[in-house]
Parts: C-alpha cells; sequence; structure tokens
C-alpha cells in the first residue's frame, strides 16, 4: 500500500500547533531535526491520514495541517489499520510504527471547537529507524513489520 505526503509539519515548541515546513530531516533514533518531540523515545514522530482530515474539514472544522500536533499528513494510508511494528518507508526514511492514539487532553482548542479531536483515534507513532529527508509529494509505503 502506498500514500503520497501532503504536509511536513514542525513546532519549536511542545503544546503548540504545528506548521507545514515542507521537508525536513528524519535523525536516526531521534526524530525530525528542529521538531519539540525529537528524542529518544517511542513518539518521535506523528502520522495522521490526510483522508481523516479532509472528513473532520467536511463536518465543519477549519484546521490547518500541524494543527492536531502531527508531523506528516499521508493521503492514501489508514495507519490505525496497522499494527504496532508495522514499518513504513518514505525515500530512504525508515519509520516504524510504536502506538496507535493517545489520551487526549480536552483543553487542546480543536475539541473545546468541535467537541472532539481525531488525534486520539485516528493518529499513529512512529520511531526512526533509517534517517534523511521527506518532503512534500513523497510517497510513503507500507513494508510490513521486521
Amino acid at each position: 500500500m502506498t500514500g503520497k505526503v501532503i504536509a511536513v509539519c514542525t513546532s519549536p515548541e511542545k503544546g503548540t500547533q504545528k506548521k507545514n515546513v515542507g521537508q525536513a530531516l528524519f535523525v536516526e533514533d531521534f526524530g525530525i531535526q528542529g521538531d519539540a518531540h525529537a528524542g529518544k523515545w517511542h513518539r518521535q514522530v506523528s502520522l495522521l491520514s490526510y483522508d481523516k482530515i479532509r472528513e473532520f474539514r467536511e463536518r465543519g472544522a477549519e484546521v490547518e495541517d500541524g494543527a492536531f500536533g502531527e508531523n506528516l499528513v499521508v493521503e492514501g494510508i489508514d495507519f490505525r489499520t496497522f499494527p504496532v511494528g508495522t514499518r513504513l518507508q518514505c525515500g530512504e526514511v525508515v519509520l516504524e510504527m510504536t502506538q496507535i492514539g493517545k489520551e487526549c487532553h480536552h483543553g487542546c482548542q480543536i475539541f473545546q471547537k468541535m467537541g472532539e479531536c481525531i488525534m486520539p483515534r485516528e493518529g499513529v507513532f512512529a520511531r526512526v529507524v533509517h534517517g534523511g529527508v521527506i518532503k512534500m509529494g513523497d510517497v510513503m509505503q507500507v513494508t510490513g513489520d521486521e
């Protein structure tokens, strides 16, 4: 299964919305250079399906790419249908899914405005197995698990 990278988002501080920066350097076992969530832990990179964001927008949400705190917005892959351990490849970058969903702090702006947020059930997290650059328009492939 393949998908297309719609946005590459980062933020310099935790708790702030990420902005689409077009491309970023993914560092092995660390995350995205310049992103607040990078580090030696299991949630180095967050991914969200563009298709889920589009559905949320159709229900009236005015959200920019990165608004949910996601690093990668990818069209054509429903990440939550794959188990933890699934590997995703984008160019030379290899990501391994480590967590599906997360607890939402109901204080987030999206939840306050819409009464719900899709990141807790639709978002997934990954660690960087092999580094490199990912940019908008790149193809991402689900390669299975190792």
